[in-house]
């Protein structure tokens, strides 16, 4: 596929690796020939690139699979996820799972995405319900609308919280923002 195909978060391959659009942006500089500014991820070590591709550039498109998942457990600093269909097993490293680790729950079905049948990234709903382990309590005094507090979620990651949240309740969050949404 041409490069002007292309969107942001498509995969493809160049120069035997693969990679993943962050962004891009057009660039029509004077008479020049207009080019790409291209903010690409490499799949498989992490590191991101900014290079400048002409719009008529052939690049490889790379099939993008996605899985049904269930997060078992952690190994190490690893995560192991079990495919709902083959119960086959697969190990991702921190990097691969990302800011994803703040929000998984043991047993809990995800999107797993692979290519070449290989895990390379967690993707998660854009909510969650989880529940608050522990928090202040609230203050009886403090009638202001807008005060919040941080609270510990079960998955170990802390989220501000309107002061009348208690510990022990199911609260949504978002997962793209780690903003309190509001009671489950």
């Amino acid at each position: 596929m041409k490069l002007n195909q292309f969107r942001r978060g498509m995969v493809f391959r160049m120069d035997g690796e693969i990679w993943q659009i962050v962004q891009m942006d057009l660039n029509t500089p004077g008479n020049w020939r207009s080019m790409f500014q291209v903010k690409m991820k490499n799949i498989l070590r992490g590191n991101v690139l900014t290079k400048r591709i002409s719009p008529t550039e052939e690049l490889d498109d790379v099939y993008l699979d996605t899985n049904d998942m269930e997060y078992l457990y952690r190994e190490g600093e690893n995560y192991v996820f079990m495919d709902s269909k083959s119960f086959e097993q697969f190990t991702l490293t921190p990097e691969q799972v990302g800011d994803a680790a703040n929000y998984l729950k043991l047993n809990e079905v995800v999107k797993v995405q692979l290519i070449e049948g290989q895990p390379i990234s967690v993707e998660l709903p854009p909510t969650v319900v989880l529940e608050i382990k522990e928090t202040e309590p609230a203050l009886k005094s403090a009638t202001v609308t807008n005060v919040q507090k941080p609270a510990t979620l079960e998955t170990g990651s802390i989220v501000k919280v309107p002061n009348f949240i208690e510990a022990g309740e199911k609260v949504k969050v978002d997962t793209r923002t780690g903003e309190f949404l509001g009671r489950a």
